[in-house]
Parts: C-alpha cells; sequence; structure tokens
C-alpha cells in the first residue's frame, strides 16, 4: 500500500488525484474515482487529507495507473 495526499479534488466529476509521499512532479499525480474511498464520502474530502491506497491499471490509459482502495488515515 502506498501513502500520499489528496492534490485536488473535482467535486461535480466525482473524482480526484492523489500525491504520493515523495513524489516529484505533476505527473506523478495518481487519479482516483470516488468509488474507491474506503472509509469516507467524497463530498466530505478536503484537499491535503492524509490517504493510503493501491495503485492498478488503468483500464481507460495503459501508460498510467490509477488509485483503488483509497482510504482516508486521519479519520
Amino acid at each position: 500500500m502506498a501513502s500520499g495526499t489528496i492534490k485536488t479534488l473535482l467535486y461535480d466529476k466525482g473524482f480526484g488525484f492523489i500525491t504520493p509521499e515523495g513524489a516529484q512532479g505533476k505527473d506523478s499525480d495518481v487519479f482516483f474515482h470516488s468509488s474507491a474511498l474506503q472509509n469516507a464520502s467524497f463530498d466530505e474530502l478536503q484537499g491535503g487529507e492524509a490517504v493510503t491506497f493501491d495503485q492498478e491499471p488503468d483500464p481507460r490509459n495503459a501508460s498510467r495507473s490509477r488509485a483503488a482502495n483509497v482510504t482516508v488515515t486521519n479519520r
């Protein structure tokens, strides 16, 4: 499991991006969909919250990965 912080949330679209711990640059951000959340409601999330997550291949873009099993750690 990886850890990181929520960077961007697009509430109206139901997804966001996580910056993995120790990552450098915009290209290292990981996409996550609201359905990947395990212990929080998407509408309650805020940027900067700490999370843990698994990375898996993104079926829509083979060159990228996405987050699965996203768990907010400070709740």
